[in-house]
């Protein structure tokens, strides 16, 4: 029997997936885009023997956090909520959330912050406050992302009871402190041509 987890696994998966083809196609038309994205997603899902693509893959993987999913929709078809302005809040907040998390979690300190994520309040009322202020400021992929992964969470959407694992994932982490680093590298050698002195003519 198919569960619904294993449906939206596969499905979130096989998104993901097929999320990171149109990249280097990034200057195809949008119609050129969702089709590729479409028939990639398709492929992930065709069975080859008893597993699909995306079956091996989520083996590997695990079921990716409902942040990755959201993430990697609006970069696909981008819409134009998601286009102005505050590019580098959300990276920022799932850079610092998976700093605080990980390591603690992994034995660094006595205080073990994933045990949090089973119902406890201090998280929640945490994700609430910053889901209203992301929500007042207009960052509206912030509370877009903590709104679905508890929603998704108080449902029981995947085999997990642990609200981190809607939230985190570790290639969203990685993801996010990879690219604050390369804007953080570009920022200082933009500053650094900046200053040089010019060289009179």
């Amino acid at each position: 029997m198919v569960h619904l987890t294993d449906i939206t696994g596969l499905l979130g998966v096989a998104s993901a997936t097929a999320g990171l083809l149109p990249g280097p196609a990034a200057k195809l038309s949008k119609s050129r885009r969702t089709t590729l994205f479409v028939s990639t997603l398709l492929l992930m899902l065709i069975p080859f023997g008893d597993i699909s693509l995306a079956g091996y893959v989520r083996g590997a993987t695990g079921d990716l956090s409902i942040t990755t999913l959201v993430l990697v929709w609006v970069a696909l078809f981008r819409p134009p909520a998601f286009q102005a302005g505050h590019r580098f809040a959300p990276l920022l907040l799932i850079a610092a959330a998976a700093l605080f998390l990980y390591p603690l979690a992994l034995g660094i300190g006595m205080f073990d912050p994933y045990r949090l994520g089973y119902g406890e309040l201090p998280l929640l009322a945490t994700l609430l406050f910053v889901a209203l202020y992301a929500w007042f400021w207009s960052h509206t992929l912030i509370a877009l992302c903590i709104a679905l992964a508890m929603l998704a969470w108080a449902v029981g959407w995947y085999e997990s009871a642990n609200l981190w694992d809607y939230l985190l994932d570790p290639f969203v982490s990685v993801y996010a402190l990879a690219a604050l680093a390369k804007h953080s590298v570009k920022s200082l050698r933009r500053q650094g041509k900046s200053r040089r002195p010019q060289t009179p003519g």
